[in-house]
């Protein structure tokens, strides 16, 4: 069994909108995307999020939501990406970064094509929270960075 690479992407909400980043290089770059980064050693999930926020982006939040999680192996990779997925409602700051170019997006225009097509799957469980009330867990083998060979995603009920 593999290790994975740990990281997170966060999702800044507001009712009917989201906050996505236009990503300028790297990995996703020219695509829409939510606000993440590596958790390092010794770090919760939610503290290298709140990091990741702070340090990339400039934004501070009181409260971080955990949504789910996906895992992501790409042809020829050595060992899987583990991403945690969270969500904040209120956020303090102005959202900047070398890195992304933020945006806010209505609910109902949400540019999925110009996105990572795993987001399709997972995305619209963001807005159904109220209802959901649990974590997703969600697996995506990838070709490359375009082409998903295999997927599954599910729902588990908070206990």
């Amino acid at each position: 069994v593999g290790t994975s690479s740990l990281f997170t992407r966060v999702l800044v909400l507001k009712p009917q909108q989201v906050l996505l980043g236009l990503k300028k290089q790297g990995f996703g770059a020219g695509r829409w995307n939510g606000f993440g980064g590596h958790v390092k050693e010794g770090e919760t999930i939610k503290d290298g999020a709140k990091r990741g926020l702070r340090e990339k982006r400039g934004l501070t939040t009181d409260m971080l939501h955990k949504v789910g999680r996906t895992v992501f192996e790409f042809v020829g990779a050595p060992e899987p990406m583990e991403v945690h997925i969270l969500y904040m409602d209120s956020v303090h700051g102005t959202p900047t970064s070398e890195e992304t170019r933020p945006q806010w997006f209505q609910q109902d225009q949400i540019p999925f094509g110009d996105m990572l097509p795993d987001d399709k799957y997972w995305f619209p469980l963001l807005f159904q929270k109220k209802k959901f009330h649990g974590l997703f867990h969600g697996f995506f083998k990838f070709q490359d960075q375009d082409t998903i060979l295999d997927h599954s995603l599910c729902g588990v009920l908070e206990v």
